[in-house]
């Protein structure tokens, strides 16, 4: 009895034991993977939310999710290593959440130590701007409140020695990013608390009439800073929705989670020349961007083609990206080529479900090779 009672004993043991193993294996397979909540209230720009998600899956690492004011209020960051701000409006987003949201996100980072990422509205966001509803989390301002609306375009950006160790991959390269607003940030002189200045504007950017000239120029684009136990990163301008840079929000997001640099498939850097000029959209440029759209529905292939080439390799206007996808549905197999081969070279794997039924319906079987080749290069 006595023998039987102690082989019942080893067995029971056995089983917690090794039910131990396993959960402690699943606990760390479940932390292998940061996760990211993409902040989706209302003044969050839905295209920039997508965007953010898609760049985020760069890193094999990174699960990306959204996440909502609500979410927030429920206890959602508990779940999540980063939240990420995307573009939108900054002062809509802190609307959003309501100062009790705004107080679990600023605990979030300070006192829990996670990191936070900001792209421009998320920027204005986390700035410090004297008048200006913010989180106040940084220790950076932004200037010029009042031409808050300097315009949108292509933008360069000369990178600091600090940037160079976070970023070495563009160490030697131009660089031109998107940007649409964004917030032009400097030190505050009240601070004891100093960022670490990245990169700084190179394009003089005064698009919009009524904007003044020189302002731009050496101020602050991309900054990271330690905050409380956590740490934040903050870009002016939009990387997730440049070719070539969209793997630079993935970074973005580890570095403020567990700091480590690994550089990711070299697809995702073969465009990084692709650009040796800033272009701004000027009235005039806008009025130019307009009428080369209402050229997309024109009766003649070749001026689709014409119009819809000039918008992204010349002019790289942000929405021809997404008119391309209705390319993908043209009468005229030529143009269907075209938008495969734009969607591929704009790296836009939003798409992909679009893709996909486009190479379903597609007869041509040249179009259907390019249409092929778009989707097996932006698979993850």
């Amino acid at each position: 009895m006595k023998k039987l009672f102690l082989f019942l004993l080893l067995a029971v043991m056995t089983v917690i034991s090794l039910n131990s193993c396993s959960n402690g294996q699943n606990t760390q397979k479940k932390s292998d993977k940061i996760v990211v909540g993409v902040f989706n209230g209302n003044g969050a720009s839905p295209i920039c939310v997508l965007e953010s998600m898609e760049a985020l899956k760069i890193d094999p690492q990174i699960s990306p999710r959204t996440i909502s004011a609500a979410q927030i209020m429920n206890g959602a960051l508990d779940s999540i290593d980063v939240l990420l701000f995307p573009g939108g409006s900054g002062s809509q987003e802190l609307n959003n959440m309501g100062a009790q949201a705004a107080q679990k996100v600023k605990d979030f980072v300070e006192n829990k130590g996670k990191g936070i990422v900001g792209i421009c509205a998320g920027g204005y966001l986390l700035s410090t701007t004297p008048t200006y509803p913010s989180l106040q989390l940084i220790s950076a301002r932004n200037i010029d409140r009042k031409h808050y609306s300097r315009g949108r375009g292509l933008v360069q950006v000369a990178l600091q020695r600090e940037g160079e160790k976070i970023f070495p991959e563009l160490k030697g390269h131009k660089i031109f990013l998107q940007y649409f607003d964004g917030p032009v940030l400097a030190a505050l002189d009240s601070s004891n608390i100093k960022y670490h200045d990245l990169a700084h504007f190179v394009t003089d950017i005064h698009a919009n009439p009524g904007t003044p000239t020189g302002v731009t120029p050496g101020k602050t684009f991309l900054l990271y800073q330690k905050v409380g136990k956590g740490k934040i990163f903050v870009s002016a301008g939009h990387p997730e929705a440049t070719p070539g840079f969209r793997w630079m929000v993935a970074r973005m997001a580890r570095y403020v989670s567990d700091g480590k640099i690994v550089k990711y498939d070299k697809r995702w850097y073969i465009h990084l020349n692709a650009y040796d000029s800033s272009y701004m959209f000027t009235p005039d440029q806008q009025k130019v961007e307009k009428q080369l759209f209402w050229q997309l529905f024109d009766n003649n292939p070749q001026t689709k083609i014409t119009a819809i080439k000039t918008l992204f390799y010349k002019m790289h206007s942000r929405p021809a990206v997404r008119w391309a996808m209705g390319l993908l549905r043209d009468k005229d197999p030529q143009v269907r080529m075209t938008a495969a081969q734009i969607l591929r070279d704009a790296e836009y794997s939003w798409a992909m479900r679009d893709l996909k039924q486009a190479l379903k319906d597609e007869t041509d079987p040249d179009v259907k090779k390019a249409i092929q080749q778009t989707i097996d290069y932006l698979t993850y």
